[in-house]
């Protein structure tokens, strides 16, 4: 900050719409606070942006002034992307605008809208496009990152709907980029993170889903975690794109579906998944029932919006968060031999290992097609440690480092980029695949000086 003065910052308050806070200002440590509470940087200045003029000021500022930059969305990103010490946070989080246009099945999404803002509109029209499992996610870290969740295998990554964006790259300007316009940035932003600018816009396809789906949980023992995430597997790599099933390992939360007793005991929650109408897949739910011995379940019509949410209060900051993820393309009953044992060994009741199932239409597009590469993945492992007293981080850190070792044998060794940790800069390589050589490329035209490096890092290169 010793090459910004009072006025300079002064000139750039009366060049936005939004606003600028300080450190010690009102509002300022509400605005440093995200999602994750282990990270707590502090910012030099964060700019509150109104619209995308705010945005290409920001930028600019930085530019000219060699300050740290970072790109906030939703704030929901582990490795705490959206905040940097001593620079400056261009704070998209007020654009929130989501526009849907029915007739065309197109959405125009803001950068900082959130998955609850999406599906607000978009399912007023009976809409919508496969995002993530969590309302609170920002749309634009989601999306660039890749994109998966319950629509996935029905109707692929959320890059794979991704038509155009409009994005303010380190020059200062802004372009607006699709397969004509900027063809190259385009393959680049479905997948290679935050790396080449802040997008201010998303445009979406929309797809025929809801109002009402069938989802739910059908919940087993943890004991008899063995034979049944085998029966899951051999099931699961069989199912046609409108069925997912994920499964969950962690302690019982208080379900009302689950007896008092069952209640913070392991358990294998399967959470099953369908567009369709609940009559039309009520075989595909007996057979997942007779995996095994269940404790309860939760299972019928519910409406996509409520579903969207459901997995909020698991989720709710603040709390200490730290994950170590693998993908794997098949598993191996040795790699579900690793998850069971670490299952039962979880060192908080927040505390999940999750499969989350891919295939179906994100499987469909070769690995260069857009810059996200894993097409070959069935499955997204997540290992989330989730803890509230911060005299727990190194023993919550250890035990997720020590199950990733046995289990990295068993994967595929590619890995979703936004389940990367700050401290995993060693795997940036892995989270980008074949098309690591070409991103690279593609960052030296467009950030040289490599401005946008708050994130899983591209460094520019030939």
């Amino acid at each position: 900050m010793n090459t910004v003065g009072v006025s300079e910052m002064q000139e750039l308050q009366a060049a936005i719409r939004g606003s600028l806070l300080l450190p010690g200002e009102p509002q300022y440590d509400d605005a440093r606070r995200i999602w994750n509470a282990m990270i707590a940087k502090r910012p030099a200045m964060i700019l509150r942006c109104a619209g995308a003029a705010d945005v290409r000021a920001g930028v600019n500022f930085a530019r000219e002034h060699g300050l740290p930059l970072a790109v906030r969305g939703g704030g929901h990103n582990i490795a705490g992307s959206a905040l940097v010490n001593d620079g400056i946070v261009i704070d998209m989080s007020a654009m929130r605008s989501v526009q849907v246009a029915p007739e065309s099945k197109r959405a125009w999404v803001e950068g900082g809208a959130t998955l609850r803002d999406f599906d607000h509109e978009a399912q007023a029209y009976g809409l919508a496009t496969p995002l993530g499992i969590n309302s609170s996610t920002g749309v634009g870290g989601l999306t660039l990152g890749g994109g998966f969740g319950w629509l996935t295998r029905k109707y692929g990554m959320t890059v794979d709907n991704l038509v155009a964006a409009d994005i303010v790259v380190a020059s200062g300007e802004r372009l607006h980029v699709d397969g004509n316009h900027h063809p190259d940035l385009f393959w680049a932003l479905r997948g290679g993170g935050g790396n080449f600018g802040a997008v201010t816009s998303f445009e979406f396809a929309l797809h025929p889903v809801g109002p009402t789906v069938t989802a739910g949980l059908i919940v087993f023992p943890g004991a008899q975690a063995g034979p049944l995430l085998r029966k899951y597997r051999d099931y699961a790599e069989q199912l046609g794109p409108d069925l997912s099933l994920w499964a969950v390992l962690r302690k019982a939360p208080p379900l009302p579906f689950l007896a008092a007793p069952v209640h913070g005991t392991d358990i294998v929650a399967l959470v099953f998944f369908s567009p369709q109408p609940a009559h039309e897949v009520e075989a595909a739910i007996a057979a997942v029932r007779a995996f095994g011995e269940p404790l309860g379940e939760h299972v019928g019509a519910v409406p996509y919006t409520a579903w969207q949410q459901v997995f909020d209060p698991l989720l709710i900051p603040p709390a200490r968060n730290y994950w170590k993820s693998h993908n794997f393309n098949t598993l191996s009953d040795a790699a579900l031999d690793v998850v069971t044992s670490y299952a039962g060994k979880l060192l908080s009741e927040y505390s999940e290992i999750f499969l989350g199932l891919l295939g179906g239409a994100a499987n469909t597009h070769a690995p260069d097609e857009m810059a996200y590469p894993h097409r070959a993945a069935l499955y997204a492992m997540n290992v989330h440690t989730r803890w509230l007293d911060p005299q727990d981080d190194a023993r919550c850190l250890a035990w997720a480092r020590a199950f990733f070792a046995p289990a990295a044998p068993h994967a595929a060794g590619g890995v979703y980029i936004n389940f990367l940790n700050e401290d995993e800069v060693d795997r940036i390589a892995d989270a980008y695949g074949p098309n690591y050589a070409r991103l690279k490329e593609i960052k030296a035209k467009y950030d040289l000086d490599n401005l946008f490096r708050s994130n899983q890092n591209i460094r520019p290169g030939a």
